[in-house]
Parts: structure tokens; sequence; C-alpha cells
């Protein structure tokens, strides 16, 4: 199974637009020792070809890009065969209005995702103005086939397990399964990715599916637990917005550092956390743990 990760960056990129935090302020001006990055999303395929998006950002347009690798034959190319999401967010789900385009959209969602998007953000209303939308329901604790848009397997399936975090800021209600992490298999060669962008605290649960994982693709939105604080941009800490900060007492570096049989990478970083920054004491701490800081564009296989 090919994963490519599209964006690496928390909602608003890095450098963010109207961010002049050290790390960038750092990127404008060195983007070398700070490398910008699109906002968080992921792609899978059993073929090389066909992708699976995990959620589908704002940056999706320039991101596919990074999908199509010789020029196809033909006057119009849909690489994307569906798209799967792990919450409603809208910088994970904005995206799905820009592939209207493709005329005809697959979208894997649990039941609580498809209401806050056809309720709160509207973002299937619009969407489906324009393409065929269907919509796939993911329910926790059970194993899921993806298929291609014509109907046939794509050799991949997905198992979705609940996360703590609490809903997007519009949403009008707290439904459960609002957000989830994913577990992604080669249903051929039994290769497992776990993907998990948002998560507020590492339970037993979550640990036990990070362990039995070939690659983790998780949370590194902060460093600390008061980065927005300490920097004078923000009220709330880390876990107040549901993400379990990288360093200091219960970080997730620690519990990461001992999984040491998968590749760890971090992602969906915010522009203010000094990981970003090339050659910083902090990237070089979750380096010697054995951790990857991602990046835009990093491929793996499992």
């Amino acid at each position: 199974m090919h994963v490519i990760l599209l964006g690496t960056a928390a909602g608003g990129g890095f450098p963010q637009w109207n961010c002049w935090c050290p790390a960038c302020r750092l990127s404008r001006l060195d983007p070398a020792r700070a490398l910008p990055r699109t906002q968080s999303s992921a792609a899978v395929s059993a073929d090389g070809e066909r992708w699976f998006l995990l959620n589908a950002s704002p940056d999706v347009r320039d991101q596919l890009g990074r999908l199509v690798r010789t020029a196809p034959e033909g006057m119009r190319h849909v690489p994307v065969a569906g798209i799967v999401t792990t919450d409603a967010e809208l910088d994970h789900t904005l995206g799905i209005v820009l592939l209207r385009e493709g005329r005809h959209l697959q979208l894997y969602a649990t039941d609580a995702v498809r209401v806050i998007l056809e309720r709160d953000s509207r973002i299937l209303e619009v969407t489906s103005a324009f393409a065929m939308v269907e919509v796939h329901e993911i329910v926790a604790e059970r194993p899921r086939a993806l298929h291609y848009l014509d109907g046939s397997a794509s050799g991949i399936s997905i198992e979705a397990f609940v996360v703590p975090a609490g809903p997007p800021r519009f949403a009008q209600n707290d439904l459960e399964g609002h957000t989830v992490g994913l577990t992604i298999r080669d249903e051929v060669t039994g290769g497992t990715c776990a993907f998990v962008p948002g998560c507020g605290e590492l339970d037993a649960g979550i640990l036990a599916r990070l362990r039995s994982a070939d690659l983790i693709l998780f949370d590194g939105t902060f460093w600390l637990d008061d980065e927005l604080i300490t920097l004078g941009i923000g009220e709330r800490t880390a876990r107040q917005m549901d993400h379990l900060p990288i360093a200091g007492p219960g970080g997730s570096l620690a519990v990461l550092a001992t999984l040491g049989g998968s590749r760890r990478v971090y992602t969906h970083i915010n522009n203010t956390n000094p990981v970003l920054i090339e050659d910083s004491p902090e990237r070089a701490e979750v380096e010697a743990r054995g951790v990857q800081v991602g990046a835009d564009g990093m491929r793996f296989e499992v």
C-alpha cells in the first residue's frame, strides 16, 4: 500500500498568513530552515494510480499534483477514488467542495460527521449542487472495504476508532463519532497504517491500535501544552483544544518512542510548533527518539 503525506500543517498552513511567530518568521526569511507546509491530508493507494484521500484540506488543488506522476491520456483525469474523513473540521473538509469538478465523489464518514457536513457546515449540500456525492457510512470498530468508483474492490479497508476530542465549534450537537482515528489495511500484504491527525489523549485502546500498526501518522499539533499562551497568541492549552502535546508531562513523544516496531511520523503540525524548524533542539529531540517530523510529499509503503 502506498501512503503519501499531502499536507502536514495544522489549520492555516505554514507559515500561517497572519502569523509572525518565530517559526513563521523564519519560514518566510529562510525557508530552507523551516519548510513551508500545506494543511493536513494524506492519501493511500493499492496500485499507485487510484487514490483515497484521508481528509480533504483547503489546499487540495495543489496537493493533488503529487498523485499524478505521468501525463494521463484524454481530456479529464480524476485520480481520487474517494475521500475518507476523520472529522468535520473545516481544515479537513473544505477540500470536498473544491473537488466538485470531479462530478462523482465518494465520501466515507461516520454518521456524526455526515450530519455536521449536511446540517452545520452545509458542505455536502453545496458540493451536491455540482456533483453526485455518494456517502458511505463508517461505523467505529467495524472494518469497511474501500471501493473504486466503478464498484470494484480496491484491496484497502479501513477501521475507525473514536478518539478523545470535542466537536467542531460550529456543530450544533456533540454527536458520538464526530472525531475518529483510522486504521488503514492493505488486504493483500496485511500492512497497516494508523492515521490520527487529532487526538486529545492516548488511552489504552488507542495505544493498542498504534502498537499493531506498521506506520503511525500521529497528531503533532503542539510542542507544549501552554504553547499558544506562552507566545501570547492564544488563551487555551493544547489539551483544551483536544491535542495532546508532543513534549512535557504525559506528552506523546515519550509514548511513541516506545513503539519501535513501526515508523512513527508527526503530522498536523501547528505553525507555532518549533519542530518545524529544521535545526531546532526540539526537532533534534524528536528524531533522537526515533520519530520523524512529517513534511509534505513524504512517501511510504506498508
